[in-house]
Formats: C-alpha cells, structure tokens, sequence
C-alpha cells in the first residue's frame, strides 16, 4: 500500500457518492459508498452525517477491516461494521454501497424480494433480488445478513427487510452501477404489478442472459 493509492482511492470514492444523489439513491445524508485499498487490510469510507455537497477525499475516513480508524479527522458511517464484516468474508469484493433508494427500499418493507421478469435484471442481477433479513444498525449482523444472503444468489444486490438495499462489487464504481440498476428494477417491477401480474422468465433463459452480458457484452479490457 502506497500513500498514492490511499489518496487516489479517497478521491474515487468522494466522486462516487455524487452519483448517489445523481440517480435519487439518497435523502439528506443517509447511504455511503466505500472501497477496499488494494492489498492492505483497509477500507476507504464515507464519513457519518455529513451532508453530499460537503464530501471531499479528505473527509473520507481510512478504517481496517475491523471498522477501527486509521486515518480521517471524521466520524466514518454508522454502517462501516457492516462494510467491515463483508470485506473480511468476501475477498473478492472492493466495493460496498449502500442506499435507502425509494422503489427498492418499499419492496425491503415489505419483506419481499422483487422477481427477474425483466431481461435488464436477468443481464445484472441474474435472478430475483432477494431479501435479506432485519438487523439492527451498528454492529456486524447487517454484515452477516449481507453476507449469508448473497453467498447464496448471483445476485450483487440484497434488500435488508426494513432497511435499504446494500451492493456489492468488484470495485466501488461496480457496486454504486448495482445500486443504480436495483433501483431502476425495483420501479418498472412495481408499476409492472399496477397493471396485473408480470410474466416470469424461465430460468435458462436468465442464465443465457446473465451468462452472455456478464462475458461477452461490452469492449474487451485491454490487457
């Protein structure tokens, strides 16, 4: 780990909390997004109860994968146990968002998760968005509900029940897209079921669809 790469990754995550409120993914100062430093047992997060247009890389805070501080002259988010405990369970994640988007966040109250019916979903999420279950903020159970609920679905996106949604990434920028996209599914379901029931998609057909977006669809990374 490098001075550099710290300071590089608090600049990444600072402009990625812009597209938080780009898209309506957040209210006032509710929701973060955080990255993991690259070969260092470090987190880069968003400071707790600070306003959008305030957020600088230097208000990010440097925690370890245990929540404790390292670096920041700020308070990190009331959710940084919870990034914590996913970091260290999933090693090949490098970045969790979390939103209280309105559409996404109406099918967590309800305890429901929302149905692969649209092809857009099937290419993201490969399946139905699930439901994770209700924890109380602060501590690792929203880490373990995240956790113990994803390692089960393809799905990069969960709906804890009664609070938000959480996202995971590769990066940080690969989990705010999830965020994006969970909510952007979460709203043509719903006005999908004002209109009667929404047709299912059968199952090899969702797979051939997350198979194909996830390996073939877009440029090829230049090695």
């Amino acid at each position: 780990m490098t001075a550099a790469a710290v300071s590089e990754l608090r600049r990444t995550v600072a402009d990625l909390h812009r597209e938080l409120t780009r898209y309506g993914l957040v209210a006032w100062t509710a929701g973060n997004v955080s990255a993991r430093v690259p070969d260092a047992d470090l987190m880069v997060i968003k400071p707790s109860g600070v306003a959008y247009d305030d957020l600088t890389p230097d208000s990010m805070v440097v925690c370890d994968l245990r929540g404790h501080v390292v670096d920041g002259e700020l308070e990190p988010s009331s959710d940084t146990a919870a990034h914590a405990y996913v970091y260290r369970s999933m090693p090949d994640i490098g970045g969790v968002v979390h939103t209280h988007s309105p559409y996404a966040t109406a099918w967590a109250a309800r305890g429901e998760p929302i149905p692969c019916v649209l092809t857009a979903q099937a290419d993201e999420f490969g399946g139905e968005i699930p439901i994770g279950p209700f924890a109380l903020i602060g501590g690792d159970d929203i880490g373990r509900g995240i956790v113990e609920t994803l390692t089960r679905h393809r799905s990069t996106a969960v709906l804890m029940r009664n609070h938000g949604v959480f996202t995971i990434g590769r990066t940080a920028r690969d989990a705010v897209k999830s965020a994006v996209m969970c909510e952007s599914v979460a709203q043509t379901v719903h006005l999908s079921r004002q209109l009667g029931e929404p047709l299912s998609i059968p199952a090899d057909c969702i797979d051939a669809l997350f198979h194909r977006y996830q390996n073939v669809y877009g440029q090829p990374e230049v090695v």
